[in-house]
């Protein structure tokens, strides 16, 4: 496994997906759902599903596959500082608000403050805040990579993730048409380490 830029946001996928569930299985029983229903418990298994599944899947996907689409690689050291910024701060944001809603602090209230026994976990959602805006900065380094990578990025390999897919052996950036000339397939998509070859990974168009 390479821990590239795009892998760590598919792990991060799985992380959090995982992460995130685990508080619907609460949820899903009436006698807890009960209390916690309305509370930011709620708010934030519901976040750490969307977001994660869906955001770093969208993160994943397009540094991973705009190379082919653009010519151009996207620069690692943003991905990764971009990956570790948000996931580090996504997390507090998020999982601190199971906390809120187990204390009873319910959704949609513009001044937790009116409420008396909110006081004491006032201090969650100041720590909330900074998470949050932490988090939202971070995205400007994204779309700063993005920006910048489209028209002075590292010009991209053929395949320059060693993908074994057939998709990875269309010329880059991909033309209309998408292959030049018909190929011949020789291998499975998930020969890594093969025996007989040196590289740690094989095209499925070798023989």
């Amino acid at each position: 496994m390479r821990f590239t830029a795009p892998m760590l946001y598919a792990l991060g996928v799985i992380g959090i997906f995982i992460f995130g569930g685990l508080g619907g299985i609460f949820l899903g029983s009436s006698m807890i759902d009960m209390p916690l229903h309305d509370t930011y418990f709620v708010v934030g298994h519901f976040h750490f599903i969307i977001f994660g599944a869906v955001f770093f899947g969208i993160f994943a996907a397009i540094h991973y596959w705009f190379p082919k689409m653009f010519g151009r690689m996207m620069n690692e050291t943003l991905g990764k500082l971009h990956f570790w910024l948000t996931i580090l701060s996504f997390v507090p944001v998020f999982f601190t608000m199971h906390l809120l809603g187990m204390a009873g602090h319910v959704r949609r209230i513009y001044n937790p403050m009116l409420y008396e026994y909110l006081h004491d976990v006032q201090w969650m959602n100041v720590f909330i805040t900074y998470a949050a805006f932490i988090l939202f900065m971070s995205q400007f380094i994204w779309l700063y990579n993005i920006i910048h990578s489209l028209f002075r990025g590292k010009k991209a390999e053929e395949n320059p993730w060693q993908a074994n897919t057939v998709d990875w052996t269309a010329p880059t950036p991909v033309p209309h048409g998408n292959f030049v000339e018909p190929m011949t397939v020789y291998r499975s998509p998930y020969e890594y380490s093969v025996p007989d070859v040196e590289a740690d990974w094989i095209a499925q168009t070798q023989k």
